[in-house]
């Protein structure tokens, strides 16, 4: 089993080949990368595939909740930082997938998953626009391979409900004061 404790969560792998902070800040650590891109929080790979996981905790997700703006510029304002955070969510995928490519680790599918600390009704929305921009499955008939076979955005309970072998618990530390 693989532990990764980061951003106030921590993550169970049972049945994992290897798991890890990929998003490393601490250049001593062999997992660190250093380069000027983003990276995915966590990568776990198995027997058959690569699980890239990004973790956002928000204290107050309204502010990307457009379906529950009241007026005409909470709206506006909901659809920009909505937007905003889609298109980091894409890129924060797309980087660590360059990352990966030059370490010769995308032999295998890449599955994408966001654990979003917003209710479930947002994580729909926010899954249905990134499998359309990352482009999930082959967007090319010129394409050998995906960039992302699957994506999948869900809170805790639904990742421990989706993913039984793969616990995630909120760290007492987190749950006290925030991550």
């Amino acid at each position: 089993m693989n532990v990764v404790k980061t951003d106030g969560f921590e993550f169970r792998f049972t049945d994992s080949l290897d798991a890890f902070v990929f998003d490393e800040n601490d250049s001593t650590k062999p997992t660190f990368h250093g380069a000027p891109m983003k990276g995915v929080d966590i990568i776990a790979e198995f027997d058959k595939a690569y699980v890239y996981i990004e973790l956002k905790d928000y204290d107050d997700p309204s502010i990307f909740d457009v379906l529950g703006a009241t007026t005409d510029e909470d709206k506006e304002t909901c659809q920009k930082h909505f937007k905003w955070l889609k298109n980091y969510l894409k890129y924060k995928f797309r980087d660590s997938y360059l990352y990966r490519h030059a370490e010769q680790k995308v032999e295998k599918p890449v599955h994408y998953v966001c654990l979003i600390t917003f209710d479930n009704a947002l994580n729909i929305r926010m899954q249905k626009s990134l499998k359309e921009e990352l482009p999930v499955g082959k967007a090319s008939r010129r394409w050998v391979q995906a960039l992302a076979t699957s994506c999948h955005v869900v809170n805790l309970d639904k990742w421990n409900e989706n993913f039984p072998n793969w616990p995630v618990t909120r760290l007492a530390v987190a749950a006290a004061g925030g991550a």
